[in-house]
């Protein structure tokens, strides 16, 4: 609960624990055995940040946090904590919230979706499971797609391109190494499993823009953008995979911005475990980086997982802001999850840590927060506040509307098939065989001409950044086209009949420059675990 401009978490018979806002971005952890209220915490949590005008973007592993749509009610035991803790008067009331709906198979929210361009080789090995050997054939791959101008949009240009590569090996060993065609089979078989999983519909346009989660309504409200997990849980690989994408473009394409009254961006990472499982050293380094570096673009990491020794200690040390709820400790190994728990906090006095933490009932935690300075707090027992949206899941028709009416549907809903290396490569830009030594040339005069002008109006647009930035790289574009194409607009600005040949020319011209402005805009840079075009 957002109270006297701080982030209340949770209350107890002598203190009240809140956040400052100013050190929200020192990351965080929620940890905690199943059932024992760490969902509660996590929308109080997207319920402060929302009502300072911080958008937050969280995954739903069962369907209830969908609740943080729906006006809250009241329950008996909210209001025991309301009326013991006086929240009604620190400003409790029950309230809905502004949610953007997502699910990676766009059916629960907007459809998210990804370019294999985008995402890159490395990210992409992680999803396959892929051996060093099999990785390096994929590098390939994308190496010889990049130079060639030929992007990877969809699961059908990567394997038009893997089998062109192999096709051609003879060409590409002698610059790039061994092209073992095993390795290059084991790929599409992943491919195929994970086209079962679901990846025909990540994989494609059009691509998810960030900028669209980084939103506030029209109260000055952040946007709480719900990823519906339930179906994605069954295939974690991807799951982590996407979720650490976003941490890889935030941290990318952020600017610095220092020390903030508020963070600009709150990024909670459900299952914590499943990134962390069997990952490799290279990737945990560049995790480690990230999280050490992306506070400084005002973005805040809460990881929740079960025990806070699901976390690497490396980044465990970077986690200011620390909510522990219940930990069983019957086992050896549990026991020692309890310890490891225990100690992560600063010690209180008037309690065993270790002792309590066994002993906490649902929807009660040991907090510890970062105080002025960025030192840590003495840890308190607390009970944590309710949310005041619904706790539960909205029905399938609340959904449906909220997603219906949302600004975003007409950008997302639809997926689009733009020409790609598929198409490239078959030489399907046009079906009529007596253009295409037409439609060449200028395909290629049109993407190289489009490139230079699409850089030198991103120029232009970082120099003046109050200049509208859609389409402007467009109407550039669209100059060249008339120029290249010439004759098809009489003086009157009416367009006149085109031929057959003139009409193919420009759909080729006009996919070439759609293509090359993709290339430049969003194909140049892949974050931290991929390449530089």
């Amino acid at each position: 609960m957002f109270a006297e401009d701080k982030i209340l978490i949770g209350c107890n018979e002598n203190t009240d624990v809140s956040l400052l806002p100013k050190l929200a971005n020192r990351h965080g952890l929620i940890a905690g055995a199943t059932g024992t209220g760490k969902t509660i915490t996590l929308k109080t949590l997207a319920e402060s940040f929302s009502d300072m005008g911080v958008p937050v973007f969280l995954a739903d592993m069962k369907g209830d946090i969908s609740g943080l749509a729906k006006i809250g009610s009241e329950t008996e035991k909210i209001k025991t904590n309301v009326d013991k803790y006086g929240l009604d008067t620190k400003g409790f009331r029950y309230q809905a919230y502004p949610v953007e709906f997502w699910d990676l198979f766009g059916e629960k929210g907007l459809p998210v979706r990804v370019t294999l361009s985008e995402m890159g080789p490395t990210l992409l090995s992680k999803i396959l499971n892929l051996s060093e050997a099999q990785q390096g054939v994929l590098n390939i791959v994308f190496k010889v797609a990049d130079e060639k101008s030929l992007l990877i949009i969809d699961m059908k240009d990567l394997k038009s391109m893997i089998n062109h590569v192999v096709e051609n090996k003879a060409e590409y060993e002698s610059e790039y190494g061994a092209i073992a065609d095993k390795s290059a089979n084991t790929i599409l078989r992943s491919l195929i499993t994970l086209e079962d999983q679901g990846g025909n519909n990540f994989f494609g346009e059009p691509a998810l823009d960030l900028n669209d989660f980084m939103k506030v309504d029209d109260n000055g409200k952040g946007i709480i953008n719900v990823l519906d997990a339930q179906k994605l849980s069954l295939s974690p690989e991807i799951y982590s995979t996407f979720l650490l994408w976003m941490l890889s473009n935030l941290y990318q394409n952020l600017p610095e911005v220092g020390d903030m009254d508020k963070p600009k961006f709150v990024f909670f990472f459900d299952e914590a475990h499943l990134l962390f499982d069997d990952m490799s050293p290279e990737f945990g380094k560049k995790i480690e980086q990230i999280v050490r570096l992306i506070r400084s673009k005002g973005v805040g990491l809460y990881f929740i997982s079960q025990s806070p020794a699901d976390i690497p200690d490396d980044i465990l040390a970077q986690l200011g802001n620390r909510v522990q709820h219940a930990l069983h400790a019957y086992t050896p190994k549990e026991q020692k999850a309890v310890k490891v728990a225990a100690e992560s906090f600063r010690p209180n006095p008037e309690f065993d840590t270790a002792s309590v933490i066994s002993e906490l009932g649902i929807g009660q935690a040991l907090v510890s927060v970062l105080e002025e300075g960025g030192v840590p707090g003495i840890v308190q027992k607390v009970d944590i506040v309710p949310p005041q949206s619904y706790i539960g899941a909205i029905d399938d028709s609340m959904r449906s509307e909220l997603i219906n009416i949302s600004d975003l549907k007409p950008k997302y809903w639809q997926a689009v098939d733009a020409i790609s290396a598929y198409e490239m490569l078959l030489e399907k830009i046009d079906s009529n065989p007596n253009v295409e030594s037409e439609v060449a040339p200028v395909d290629k005069e049109i993407i190289e001409e489009a490139k230079v002008e699409i850089q030198k109006q991103e120029e232009i647009e970082v120099e003046s950044p109050s200049q509208p930035q859609q389409g402007a790289a467009a109407d550039v574009i669209g100059g060249i086209l008339g120029t290249v194409l010439g004759g098809q607009q009489s003086a009157k600005g009416k367009r006149t009949k085109k031929t057959a040949q003139q009409k193919a020319i420009e759909k080729a011209a006009s996919q070439a420059m759609n293509t090359a402005a993709r290339e430049v805009t969003k194909g140049i840079m892949r974050g931290i675990f991929g390449q530089m075009k």
